[in-house]
Formats: structure tokens, sequence, C-alpha cells
């Protein structure tokens, strides 16, 4: 079953996802600019709340570019952020090398890797069961070094130093070592590491970007601060600047493929099902953490449309291709969402639906009175109930 989440949620004074200039994204959609939230900004928010809604945090994965140090760390025996012993560093600098995996600078892998909370635990397991040959490697490394005349001579002689090529014992390790078989938001959002396909994970969620229903403009708040110790016979402002925000009712939509969760989480049934109630709950309740120290523009979705189908899946963003405008946005974006549904119910095969759901804080639904809910949590039994029952 494929469960599909539909939500239209306004913001007021916000910048939730900023660009590479500071000001909320945007995207040109029906031919006007509207606001956007990016799915990966609504994934990270949502994963946030996952330990909220029956998951335990050691269910829950992270992503880091500091597995060296981590593992490490937990070989010297250390907590917190201590720097561990140099050469224990670089025996796990060599272990990382024997998986398959390149290290760049400051000791940080190449990619970000998407892995379990217990993967430093065990890349520390393996540099030290193979300690003494990662240390006579890693010195020679640090001799050919040594001995160049300068950084292009010590390239040249890293170089020339035997590259090493994964065993069959050592990708069977890194499997071991990236296992996410019991990490639900790996199982929910996937992992691609590109020089290996071997641990890649397809995902069993898709997230699209949110994007305002109706045309939103970038607009600028000129603030100034005065300094408190400031005389009274001085005047004038100490500090003088400009922030970026828009206002936008969102349409967000993200979908789960509840067979693929369970095949990627090893068909564990029961976890399965504790990671599909986090997903629906978290993607609900989750608000992405942009510039909220100084908005506080922590609103909830106001309408709700869940359905549960057994295959295909419907991106209602078409519904406000022609932009919402005037008064009303919010209720009027309701009443565009629906009718959109409606009219691709009656026009594709409707066989593969099992279930409808929809909810609203005001105003009512048309849709059928055995689909709607009267509350959020009623609306999620009744989705969760649809596709794991």
């Amino acid at each position: 079953m494929i469960i599909e989440l539909h939500l239209l949620q306004s913001f007021p004074v916000s910048n939730l996802n900023r660009d590479d200039v500071g000001q909320p994204k945007s995207v040109t959609f029906g031919g006007v600019q509207r606001g956007r939230i990016s799915s990966q900004c609504l994934k990270r928010s949502a994963r946030g709340e996952f330990p909220k809604y029956g998951l335990d945090v050691s269910e829950t994965g992270l992503r880091t570019k500091r597995l060296l140090a981590d593992a490490a760390r937990k070989m010297d025996g250390l907590d917190g952020d201590a720097d561990p012993d140099p050469g224990t560093a670089d025996v796990v600098r060599e272990a990382l090398y024997e998986l398959g995996f390149g290290v760049a600078k400051r000791d940080l892998t190449q990619y970000l890797l998407f892995v379990g909370r217990e993967a430093g635990a065990e890349l520390a397991k393996f540099a030290g069961e193979h300690r003494e040959a990662f240390a006579d490697r890693a010195a020679k490394r640090t001799k050919a070094v040594e001995n160049a005349k300068d950084a292009a001579a010590a390239k040249k002689a890293q170089e020339k130093l035997p590259k090493v090529k994964p065993s069959k014992e050592s990708l069977q390790r890194a499997r071991d070592i990236l296992n996410a078989r019991r990490v639900a938001d790996v199982a929910l959002f996937g992992r691609m590491i590109a020089d290996n396909k071997d641990f890649n994970v397809d995902a069993a969620s898709q997230v699209a970007h949110a994007l305002s229903t109706h045309p939103v403009v970038t607009e600028f708040d000129y603030y100034t601060a005065v300094d408190d110790l400031q005389p009274d016979d001085e005047s004038g402002a100490d500090m003088i600047g400009t922030v970026d925000f828009n206002a936008a009712c969102y349409y967000r939509y993200a979908n789960l493929d509840v067979a693929k969760l369970s095949e990627n989480l090893d068909g564990d049934a029961e976890l399965a099902g504790r990671a599909a109630n986090a997903w629906l709950r978290a993607f609900i309740s989750a608000t992405p953490s942009g510039k909220q120290n100084s908005t506080a523009a922590r609103t909830t979705p106001e309408t709700l449309l869940t359905v549960v189908r057994e295959h295909g899946a419907w991106n209602l963003a078409n519904a406000f291709l022609n932009p919402v405008r005037g008064e009303d946005v919010l209720v009027k974006s309701t009443d565009r969402m629906i009718e959109h549904f409606n009219r691709l119910r009656g026009f594709y095969d409707e066989e593969p639906i099992r279930a409808v759901t929809g909810a609203a804080v005001t105003g009512s639904l048309d849709l059928a009175e055995s689909e709607q809910a009267a509350s959020v949590g009623e609306l999620v039994r009744r989705t969760l109930a649809g596709a794991l029952g």
C-alpha cells in the first residue's frame, strides 16, 4: 500500500528555508513567483520529530562526515568532542580506506554518510581488529609524505603507495557498518553512495518541495538596534540591517510505500508500522526551523487529506497552476485541492484507491461524510488502519 499526504499550511512573516543569498526560496510556477520550501528541509524537520512519535533514538540515523573522529574517540574511550590520539586516528583512517571510502581534508569522509548510530562503534571495532596492520600501513604513508620535499612531491609519493582494494571480507564489514536494516529514517528517505551502489538504499518515501498556492513576493524588514549603554546625550542606532521574509500558504505533498519500507527494514512489520506512524505524524507536525527565533512562525496545517492506494500517486500541485488570488486564500486553496482530487478520481481509474480521509480546522470538505475525520488523531488512525491493516 501507498500512503499519500496532502497538506495546506499557512505561515505568517517567516524565512523558513533560505537560498544562497539569505532570501526565502522561491520558484516560478504557473507563470508567477511562488514561495518554496525544499524537500530536504521538510525531511530534516520531520526526522527531528520521529522520537516523539514512537521511534527510539537508536532506531534513527545520523548524517555525518565525521565518522573517523567518532570511531577514533570510541577506540580511545573518549566522550564528547575530545580529540582522539593521532595514532588512533591514523588507524581508523586506514580502516576507512580498507572499506573503500575516501577521506578528505580534516579527516572528513568524502561523502556525507547516512548511517545508523552504531556505525562509529562498528568502525572502531573493525579498526581495532586490524590495528597492527593498519598502523603499519599508516606509518608507511606518513614516512612517504615526510620524505617529500614539497606538497607536490608529497602528493606524488602518496599516489605511488599501493592502492587499497577492498577484499570481500572488508566489503562485508562495510555493509555491517552501514547496516540500515533497523534505521527507520534511512529506510524512509534512502541513501546514495556514488562510488559503491551496494550500499545504496532506495527510499520508501518521496517528498515534494512545498510551494505557495498563490503569488509571493519577497519583502524586506529594515531593522535597527540601539546600544543599551549608550549615553543619554547620544542618539542613533548602533546596528542597521535588513532581513528578507515572505508570508504564504503552502501546499505540501509526500508519499510512503509501506511495502518498500518493510523491505528496507528487513521485513520487521512491527518496526515498519511504528516508522509509518512516526512518518505520518511527524510530517503533519514538523515545522522548518529557519529564522524561527525572530519570527515564531509556528503554525499547523489547516487542511489535511490522506489517500491509501495500492499503486500510483497523485501530486495535486496542478490544482494551483492557476494561482489563487484575493481574500480567503486558505479556504480557496482547500476548495481547489479537493476539487482537483475529485476530478482526478472521476477521470482516472479509482480502483487502486482503498481509503480517503480528509480533515480541516475550519470549513467543510467536498468529500463523502465517511471520508471526513473530526480531528488529526482520527485521520491518522484511519489512514494507518487502511494502509497497515
